[in-house]
């Protein structure tokens, strides 16, 4: 009857034009429930009868209909999805196999399918590490997945270590490669600097130790500084399958309480580590260094050698002794001679930095004490000590020579490289600045030396709020195949070489300083292989970062009370409320904006200022240090939950 009827069909297609059908990404917004990204900055809402389609990051062409202004999407079809592969816990029910993901946005159980060998051997809430076969849209009314292999069994004590290099494709172990003999290169003529007074200062359970030193002073009273570096790549030929398997893992991963090494122990711990007493090949660079600080660039050299480091030395010990700390004292006066020397180089390098590039304040860095059972049962902050920043200034001479040599010779390697702050946010910058008086330009953003001089005001404004503001807009450090000034310690160039058996970026520097050396063909690189290493880097630190957060989560959960109170610092301010960092353990803690709410009436809050106002006065600004107590721990959401203390 008024099927046809030409007002209803011109209203029809009215509303079908505002009907778009599109091809986007379409990512959960985690603070709004049925809020979705599907570009930078925009938001889109999911009609409630497509939540359930939409559980993961996928790529779907939807249709957006506009409601009230405002944007619905309804998915019409799936054309992939980022969740392939996902890590869960096995639950047994009624003969069949159901995995429970480690995904904040799926929660529900999914049925799955294995091999009979793994049905058999997998129990109830052990993890595994699994693939979707089936994903839960239109028709299909359920997930369906297929088991892998076991991660790790329910009583398995790095369970959560395990679970958590899984979820980023990440190795567990250490190398093994069957039939490999490890013998070392000798095309190479070396140096025998056997007789040399080498020393290596680590950590007292460090087995991997891949740098000593030996200094000494010449008849101008000039440091004469010999560093020596393993040298794995004496035992590894470029492309061979342990070359590539160090390629793929990048680097040693250091997590907190577990460690997965780059390369095989049999390498990294015993015949690349500078043990005392043993004889190995080496990379060494040997400077000298006036008594005002600086690199003489003439007597630069890089060689290949064998060395005999005669003591391995403890930070701890050092530290105490040059500080007059207890009882240790080094063995003989030819150490001790050496500690004094590399403490005096130590200080002259350190005036020069501090006049010609930058050193930021040192923060303190939280270390998780373990039980045998791996709980954690205390977290400490601690400062790097004098042992430390002796061995620190050494490694920094090292890898500027480093820097220079590949640039003057063959033009390129492995740069470590940052471009300072961030070009897009330069009015911010300015106009921050301005406001104390701190006139600058984008030129001046974008130049080293003027950045340099920027910071020394900075340093003498002395200002915690200012610096963090202007901290905010610094861009990440990266790796570059051409040189480039790395602006965060405010040098022309730098390039590591120091860690080659953690590092295969040190490895690919070690093959190029070989090849100057030699004076022989150097390997050609591409810009993948940076990509590659910066992908490595990112997956560890994402991996450390969820380790962190659990320990945390774990350890308040059985050690704090509800109401203890902690002294933090303020470290963002936005519109759910403040992130702030407990400062006697680093852990990170949440007060929701409704608790300041409830607390005082009528806030305001300014994320650029990172300020929240009180009737136009400040209350809280970033930076500032104030008294919270805990009033939840949220294991699930991997939240402290605090609130401010009066």
């Amino acid at each position: 009857m008024l099927k046809n009827h030409p007002l209803l069909l011109q209203l029809k297609k009215k509303f079908q034009n505002k009907i778009v059908t599109v091809k986007k990404i379409v990512k959960k917004n985690i603070q709004k429930f049925n809020f979705f990204n599907i570009e930078k900055n925009k938001k889109c809402q999911v009609s409630s009868t497509s939540i359930e389609n939409l559980l993961s990051e996928g790529n779907n062409i939807t249709s957006i209909n506009i409601k009230s202004n405002k944007k619905v999407i309804m998915p019409l079809k799936l054309v992939k999805t980022s969740l392939k592969e996902f890590v869960g816990r096995i639950q047994k029910k009624n003969k069949k196999i159901f995995i429970i993901p480690e995904y904040f946005f799926l929660k529900e159980s999914i049925i799955c399918e294995c091999t009979n060998d793994l049905k058999n051997k997998i129990q109830s809430n052990d993890w595994v590490l699994a693939k979707l076969l089936r994903y839960k849209f239109k028709k299909n009314k359920f997930f369906v997945a297929y088991i892998i292999k076991i991660i790790a069994s329910k009583k398995n004590p790095l369970a959560r270590w395990l679970i958590t290099l899984a979820k980023y494709n990440l190795d567990d172990s250490a190398p093994k490669v069957k039939n490999y003999n490890f013998i070392v290169d000798s095309k190479y003529n070396r140096l025998d600097l056997t007789k040399l007074d080498f020393i290596t200062i680590d950590n007292a359970f460090t087995k991997d130790i891949d740098d000593a030193v030996y200094i000494t002073k010449n008849f101008k009273n000039e440091f004469v500084l010999t560093i020596a570096i393993a040298d794995p790549t004496s035992y590894i030929p470029y492309q061979s399958e342990l070359d590539t398997i160090a390629k793929n893992r990048g680097f040693t991963n250091y997590l907190p309480g577990f460690n997965v090494p780059m390369l095989p122990k049999e390498l990294s711990e015993n015949l690349c580590s500078l043990k005392p007493g043993m004889c190995r090949p080496a990379l060494v660079c040997m400077v000298n260094i006036s008594n005002q600080g600086n690199i003489i660039e003439d007597s630069i050299q890089f060689n290949l050698a064998w060395i005999k480091s005669k003591e391995k030395l403890i930070y701890e010990n050092v530290s105490n002794w040059l500080e007059n700390i207890g009882t240790w004292k080094p063995q003989s006066n030819v150490i001790a001679n050496q500690i004094f020397l590399l403490q005096s180089l130590y200080k002259v390098r350190r005036q020069w930095r501090k006049k010609h590039t930058l050193i930021y304040k040192e923060k303190l860095e939280y270390k998780f004490n373990f039980s045998k059972n791996g709980e954690v049962i205390k977290i400490t902050g601690v400062h790097r000590r004098i042992a430390h920043r002796i061995i620190e200034e050494s490694m920094i001479i090292a890898n500027m020579c480093a820097a220079g040599i590949l640039t003057k010779k063959i033009g390129f390697g492995i740069y470590n490289v940052h471009i300072g702050y961030d070009i897009l946010n330069a009015a911010q910058i300015i106009c921050i600045l301005k406001r104390y008086n701190i006139l600058v330009n984008i030129k001046d953003i974008c130049n080293l030396t003027s950045v340099i001089k920027l910071n020394k005001k900075l340093n003498i404004l002395n200002n915690n709020y200012l610096n963090n503001r202007i901290r905010k807009f610094q861009a990440y450090s990266e790796f570059s195949i051409t040189p480039k000034p790395h602006f965060g310690l405010g040098v022309k160039y730098y390039a590591t070489w120091t860690s080659p058996i953690r590092k295969y970026g040190d490895m690919i520097n070690h093959r190029l300083l070989k090849s100057i050396i030699t004076n022989t063909s150097h390997l050609s690189l591409k810009r993948d292989v940076v990509i590659k290493i910066s992908n490595c880097k990112r997956k560890n630190r994402m991996a450390e970062r969820d380790i962190s957060d659990w320990l945390y989560i774990s350890y308040f959960k059985k050690n704090v009370n509800i109401n203890d109170i902690f002294k933090g610092e303020i470290i963002d301010i936005f519109k759910a409320g403040m992130r702030i960092c407990l400062i006697n353990n680093g852990a990170n803690a949440f007060v929701p904006f409704y608790l300041l709410n409830f607390i005082c009436s009528k806030l305001v809050y300014h994320k650029n200022d990172g300020i929240i106002y009180e009737h136009n006065k400040p209350l809280y600004r970033v930076s500032d240090i104030i008294k919270v107590s805990i009033i939840d721990v949220k294991e699930h959401e991997k939240k402290i939950i605090a609130c401010p203390f009066f």
